[in-house]
């Protein structure tokens, strides 16, 4: 969640969920404050400036949907969500677009010296880019590249990689298109380094005047879209009629939900919580809304916060969730993850399982159930937090569990060839890899896969992964690997 204190006279504002997405409730101003301290602290992070295209992708995109979830900031790039934030009765300040944001961050940059790379655009484009802005910006330190088009897991990373690191940048701005960008920044930014990286879309096409920006007047009223459309109708006018067509009938369902739940409110909401060494349990009863937030301020931002304990959440009294509450809660299973803790929501009422529902984000918390014997709960059938089981009796069979992404995939790889090369030769020359406790995987996981099939094919052996689970099977055909996985036993 946003760091209060880089606010610039506005009190603490929370975050509103729109179509599951969480959003932060900042200015630009108060983004160009934070990209500082972000800079400062030295530690890799990535921003989204999302859209309606992002969300209506997101809602059948999981992978997309989780990077954006687990961004730094999701900054609010699109008039409609400013006025869907109004209705929803947590408006953000202001519409905080790349295109405007990128600008005052490069300014920024140049003051203090911070060092900019500018990666992907059109041939040409990013070269281009980096004149305008050093006849601009004089002072400012620029490296600029351009890779050839290819798809994601084709891309030459080893030489992208290597130039950001020879330029050692501040700020890295990807310019490959939604969703490929943020899929690349998802898969890269930890090894990268780079305190701050951000997709910016056509954003470097404006920076190099290849393109040109709506009239002021259009970007305050909500209609540069119109502009837009009207530059590049044949590419833009499917995608804004498919945006169109999905967005108002998902944010009118958001938007009725939440008036109904609150209509059906008894009693007062309450929040208690307990901790032991490892866990604290917290209870909300009632409303869990803004509201309570705000009257819980202290303690809700110290349990959300705190960096040692995991957290179980009981939400069996539960009556309602607005979409403050779920962007709060979306956050921080976020950053919990991020610390390698776990967030439990315990036995969620019917009400709260309806909104997680709606908003697609069941698959995307662990929820416990009561358990049929006093030692605790069972938490649905998620394994431990290792991710290689080792070979299964016959010694041919491996289990990935959990989930595999650029965080762990190559302690995955390890894993699996060192217990699969300790079994030797297969019967029928075939390996399996049991794939039905493994919950999530992304782009890297599934290069992963196709990494693992690549090597048994090199001893002329075959591999089978059995059990994949939805969320899993999502991505693989979005990465056009849908053929790597068996979707029967």
């Amino acid at each position: 969640m946003f760091n209060a204190s880089a606010r610039r006279d506005r009190p603490a504002a929370w975050p509103i969920s729109l179509l599951g997405i969480p959003f932060d409730n900042v200015t630009t101003a108060e983004t160009v404050d934070h990209v500082a301290a972000l800079i400062e602290s030295g530690r890799p992070h990535y921003l989204v400036t999302a859209n309606v295209d992002f969300l209506i992708q997101a809602r059948e995109d999981v992978e997309l949907q989780r990077i954006l979830i687990e961004a730094e900031l999701v900054l609010c790039d699109g008039t409609p969500l400013l006025w869907a934030s109004r209705g929803l009765g947590n408006a953000l300040p202001e519409r905080v677009a790349g295109s405007d944001l990128v600008p005052q961050l490069l300014a920024a940059a140049a003051a203090k010296g911070h060092r900019v790379f500018l990666l992907g655009g059109g041939p040409d484009v990013a070269v281009q880019a980096a004149a305008k802005l050093q006849a601009k910006h004089p002072t400012l330190a620029t490296e600029v590249y351009s890779p050839p088009f290819s798809a994601l897991l084709e891309m030459e990373n080893a030489e992208i990689i290597r130039r950001v690191a020879d330029a050692r940048p501040d700020i890295l701005l990807v310019g490959f298109g939604c969703p490929k960008q943020e899929k690349w920044i998802a898969m890269h930014y930890r090894q990268l380094g780079v305190p701050v990286v951000i997709g910016v879309g056509a954003t470097l096409d404006f920076l190099a005047e290849r393109v040109k920006r709506a009239p002021v007047w259009m970007r305050q009223t909500g209609t540069e879209w119109l502009f837009r459309l009207a530059q590049e109708p044949r590419r833009l006018a499917r995608r804004y009629a498919n945006d169109l067509f999905h967005f108002l009938p998902a944010l009118a369902r958001q938007w009725l939900q939440g008036r109904a739940l609150r209509r059906k409110l008894i009693g007062r909401s309450t929040l208690t919580t307990a901790a032991s060494r490892d866990w604290r349990q917290v209870r909300i009863t009632g409303h869990f809304g803004a509201a309570l937030l705000e009257r819980e301020n202290a303690l809700f931002r110290e349990i959300t916060t705190e960096g040692r304990r995991h957290c179980m959440l009981d939400l069996a009294s539960t009556l309602s969730l607005d979409s403050t509450a779920l962007a709060v809660l979306t956050q921080w299973r976020g950053r919990l993850a991020a610390g390698g803790r776990e967030l439990v929501l315990l036995e969620p009422s019917a009400p709260v399982l309806q909104v997680l529902k709606d908003a697609r984000l069941t698959s995307h918390f662990r929820i416990a159930v009561p358990a049929p014997h006093p030692t605790g709960a069972n938490v649905g059938d998620e394994p431990p937090p290792s991710m290689v089981i080792p070979p299964y009796p016959g010694g041919h069979t491996v289990g990935w569990q959990g989930e595999l992404t650029a965080a762990n995939a190559e302690a995955v790889w390890n894993q699996t060839l060192r217990h699969l090369s300790q079994v030797g030769s297969p019967p029928r020359g075939t390996f399996i890899i049991d794939l039905s406790r493994l919950r999530f995987i992304d782009s890297t996981g599934a290069a992963t896969m196709a990494r693992v099939r690549h090597w048994a094919r090199q001893l002329r052996k075959d591999v089978r992964f059995l059990g994949s689970r939805p969320t899993v099977r999502n991505v693989l055909r979005l990465a056009k690997l849908g053929n790597l996985v068996e979707t029967r036993r």
